[in-house]
């Protein structure tokens, strides 16, 4: 029951070309914003959590609820920014995000901090799709290798400053500061957009499909729901099972009822592009080794070591100013060499950090974790810029909006997967070594005090239950199987990263011709 219709040359709105590197910059200001967002809130957590009597299920809520929002509405985003255009939702995004911003920063409430983040979760899904379908119809064709190049560098400067400034700011100033910054970023996000961005929409589709909206977001919390609980519940509870079917039985009526809708929320013909399906497969992976490693470096840093969250972040610095350097070049080379080569590289570069991180001891001082840093922002930047030119670039402008939420919506799903079952594999390590390492000590403990001790050296801590030598061991032996988890850990992020580089082989570049024949149904 596809369509297709040619795309008419007049479906842009706001009037006049768009200012290709302005807009980059205009966009730029608002992803830099979710971006601190994302990277300071895990350093605030401590003083939210004794400032207003946080439980850490309450903690891990803050996180939980923002991505659950995030993830489920990524492609709907996209889709609204499609039919009412990309410059109105991308403003709309930003201004919800900042004055969610102002009201968490403003809350007494660990009920209201949560429910707020949820709304900061939904606002910022508004605006990311929006942003690259922003650069897809400002960067036409080729030129877009150079936006997603100058993009990636952006977010990695986003991503080296954001712990710094955060550390700074809750250790100086207050855990309300953290979110305070977000609004004189989004006023000003906001008075530039509205002075340079052109929004785009398609005169094609005229209505949202609400049933499809159902189905995905279903589908969406189901699978990401999963994910996230199942480091609590386990990956064989009745619990996690039956989120992971609900996930696949309501994916496939929503991808049955996408075929046959007259305006599908997401066309499956794009995705008859094998690069665009690739390019999503690709974003899954990365993120999944991205996103898994850097959460148990940070307690390798913080528990093994007992760095502060400044000091952690100053610890993961070279990789984020890797990305500042790496991703501009990326962008080149995509443009000569094209992505199958590149991306395939990037992710045999990331598979060797992977490989020098499952070597790190627990005395590895700045070197020994800089030098994989650095190699991994060299490795990541490609498949980063590489994918998302894939997948934003490929589709039709009309449907640019949605691909960017694609993109998202990948980086999400691949990121929690990520962090779920690599701390899965971290936790059943740790648990099958961590007697052992205790010794004669293992067996003078409570079975509930080891099992206590077991979910702590999980994420790097100890607690000394013992007086004396004792706790010199439970602390050796905590760290040492902890480092045993890591080791893992990291040599199962290798061999994600080789099928991955595997993968990149057959991607092409693929047309990016304007006006094209478009399937909408």
């Amino acid at each position: 029951m596809a369509q297709a219709v040619a795309v008419p040359p007049d479906t842009r709105d706001g009037g006049g070309e768009a200012h290709p590197w302005l807009t980059l910059l205009a966009v730029s200001l608002g992803v830099i914003m979710v971006m601190l967002d994302g990277t300071v809130v895990a350093i605030a957590n401590p003083r939210i959590a004794e400032d207003l009597g946080a439980s850490l299920s309450d903690l891990q809520w803050i996180t939980s609820g923002y991505l659950l929002a995030l993830a489920v509405f990524l492609i709907t985003a996209g889709k609204l920014g499609d039919l009412f255009g990309h410059k109105k939702v991308f403003l709309i995004g930003v201004a919800g995000f900042a004055l969610t911003s102002l009201a968490i920063g403003l809350t007494s409430s660990i009920g209201m901090l949560i429910a707020f983040r949820v709304l900061q979760g939904l606002f910022g899904a508004l605006l990311q799709p929006a942003a690259l379908a922003l650069l897809r119809l400002a960067f036409p064709g080729e030129r877009l290798n150079m936006a997603m190049g100058a993009w990636g560098a952006i977010i990695g400067l986003s991503s080296a400053g954001g712990p710094i400034i955060g550390g700074l700011l809750v250790e100086n100033v207050s855990w309300q500061s953290v979110f305070f910054i977000n609004v004189p970023v989004g006023v000003a996000a906001l008075a530039f957009g509205l002075w340079v961005l052109r929004g785009g929409r398609t005169k094609l589709l005229s209505r949202v499909d609400w049933l499809g909206v159902l189905l995905l977001s279903a589908t969406m919390f189901s699978l990401v729901w999963s994910i996230i609980k199942a480091p609590e519940w386990g990956w064989g509870d009745p619990k996690t099972i039956g989120f992971l079917a609900a996930a696949v039985v309501v994916g496939a009526v929503f991808l049955f009822w996408q075929a046959r809708a007259a305006e599908p929320l997401l066309p499956l013909s794009l995705f008859r592009n094998i690069s665009v399906s690739i390019g999503t497969g690709l974003m899954i992976l990365m993120a999944f080794s991205m996103f898994g490693a850097m959460f148990f470096l940070t307690f390798f840093f913080q528990g093994v070591h007992g760095l502060s969250p400044l000091q952690s972040g100053l610890r993961m610095l070279p990789m984020s100013a890797g990305m500042i350097v790496a991703s501009p070049i990326a962008g080149i080379l995509i443009g000569k060499l094209g992505p199958r080569v590149t991306i395939a590289g990037g992710m045999l570069i990331t598979a060797v950090a992977m490989f020098l991180m499952s070597r790190l001891s627990v005395e590895a001082q700045f070197m020994d974790s800089a030098i994989p840093f650095v190699l991994l922002a060299f490795g990541l930047s490609p498949v980063f810029v590489g994918a998302t030119e894939i997948i934003v670039g490929n589709a039709p402008e009309e449907l640019s909006g949605v691909a960017g939420g694609v993109q998202n919506s990948a980086m999400q799903v691949g990121g929690a997967l990520g962090t779920a079952v690599l701390g899965a594999i971290v936790a059943a390590k740790v648990s099958s070594v961590l007697p052992g390492y205790l010794g004669p000590v293992a067996e003078a403990l409570p079975p509930e005090q080891l099992e206590g001790l077991k979910s702590a050296a999980s994420v790097g801590m100890a607690f000394p239950a013992l007086p004396g030598p004792a706790a010199s061991v439970i602390t050796n032996a905590s760290h040492l199987s902890f480092m045993d988890g890591l080791h893992l850990g990291f040599v199962v992020s290798t061999a994600v990263a080789v099928i991955a580089a595997i993968l990149a082989l057959f991607v092409k570049a693929g047309r990016k011709t304007e006006g094209a024949p478009v399937h909408v149904g």
